[in-house]
C-alpha cells in the first residue's frame, strides 16, 4: 500500500499538472471505486482545481465551489499520467480523469476491489474521511509520545494505527523499527523516555529520507514505480537476507496477508518472535534465537 513518502511524492507530482487546470470529464469504470455520491462525481467536470493535498494515505483534488475528490489507493491501486486517453483498454483501469492538462488513469492490480474514491462538498466533509491520527513529521516530540502511549498496545500496531499516526503502514513502519532498533512487539506503555525520542527520531528521518529518495528517482517524472518493496530498505521485504546493520538474516513475522520483518540481534536482542503459523506447528520445537535455529539447521544436514 502506498505509504506517507509515495503519497507525498504522488500529491507533488499532481500539483506539477492539474493545479489551475480544468477537469473536462470523468470516467468511471470500476463497478466498486465509487463510495459516496454525494455530491455526485459529475459535480466535478468543468471545475478548476485549486489544491491537491494528501489526508492520511487519501490523494485528496480540490476544486472550485468547495469540491473534493479523495483517492484511496489502498494496496494495489496506482496513478498513471497520461498525454491522451488512446489505449486505456486494460481492465486494470478503474477510472480516467481528463484533464485540459493532460489525462490520470487510476488502475487497481488483482480482483479484491480495495481501492476507492470518495467525494465531499466541503472541507468539513473532507476532514470526515480523516481517521484523525497526527501528522508524524508536523508533530513535536511530545505530541509524538502523547500519541504513542495513549493506549497499550505493539509499537507495529501503534505506528500502523491511522487513528494514532497519519501515512504510516506495513512497509515504513518496519524501517522505522530497525532504525530505532525497537522490537515490533513491544509495548508502547513499557517504553521509555529514551526508547521514544529514538522511535520519534527514526520515524522522522525515515520517513523524510524516503520521500527524498522517491522525488530523486522521479527526476521530475510521474511516479510510475510505486511499491511497498524498494531495493536499499533495510528490512521490509528482505526475509532471509542481510541485515545491512549487523549482517544477521532478517526475520518475519507472517499473518494474514502481511508480514512484519525484522533484525533479531538489533531489534529483539537475538530472540526470534513467534510466527504464527510455525510456531503453532512447532509449539515447544519453535527456535528461540538466531543460534538455536542455526544449530538446528546444522544438526539437519
Amino acid at each position: 500500500m502506498p505509504e506517507l513518502p509515495d503519497v507525498v511524492v504522488y500529491v507533488e507530482a499532481l500539483r506539477d499538472r492539474i493545479v489551475g487546470h480544468t477537469l473536462h470529464r470523468v470516467s468511471i469504470r470500476g463497478p466498486f471505486l465509487l463510495r459516496s455520491t454525494a455530491p455526485p462525481v459529475e459535480s466535478v467536470q468543468g471545475k478548476v482545481v485549486r489544491e491537491v493535498r494528501r489526508v492520511g494515505k487519501r490523494i485528496a483534488i480540490g476544486f472550485e465551489g468547495d469540491l473534493w475528490l479523495a483517492i484511496h489507493l489502498m494496496i494495489a491501486g496506482r496513478l498513471h499520467w497520461r498525454t491522451s486517453t488512446a489505449k486505456l483498454g486494460s481492465r486494470n483501469v478503474l477510472a480516467v480523469l481528463e484533464f485540459d492538462s493532460g489525462v490520470l488513469v487510476f488502475t487497481e492490480a488483482g480482483s479484491q476491489h480495495r481501492a476507492a474514491i470518495h467525494m465531499a462538498a466541503s472541507e468539513a466533509g473532507l476532514r470526515a474521511l480523516d481517521a484523525g491520527g497526527i501528522e508524524p513529521l508536523d508533530a513535536g516530540l511530545a505530541r509524538f509520545a502523547g500519541a504513542l502511549k495513549s493506549a497499550n498496545h505493539t509499537l507495529k500496531r501503534a505506528l500502523t494505527d491511522p487513528h494514532l499516526f497519519s501515512g504510516i503502514g506495513n512497509a515504513y513502519s518496519d524501517e522505522i523499527l530497525h532504525r530505532a532498533r525497537l522490537s515490533p512487539i513491544a509495548m508502547t506503555l513499557k517504553l521509555s523516555d529514551d526508547e521514544v525520542a529514538r522511535l520519534y527520531l527514526a520515524t522522522r528521518e525515515t520517513l523524510i529520507e524516503w520521500a527524498d529518495r522517491l522525488r530523486s528517482d522521479a527526476r521530475g517524472a510521474f511516479p510510475e514505480k510505486v511499491t511497498a518493496f524498494r531495493e536499499g530498505m533495510a528490512v521490509h521485504g528482505r526475509y532471509g537476507q542481510p541485515c545491512p546493520r549487523c549482517g544477521a538474516k532478517v526475520q518475519r513475522i507472517r499473518y494474514a496477508s502481511n508480514e512484519t520483518n525484522y533484525c533479531a540481534p538489533c531489534q529483539t536482542g537475538g530472540r526470534l518472535l513467534a510466527d504464527r503459523a510455525l510456531s503453532r506447528l512447532l509449539r515447544e520445537d519453535w527456535p528461540r534465537s538466531l543460534e538455536e535455529m542455526e544449530a538446528r539447521v546444522t544438526r539437519s544436514l
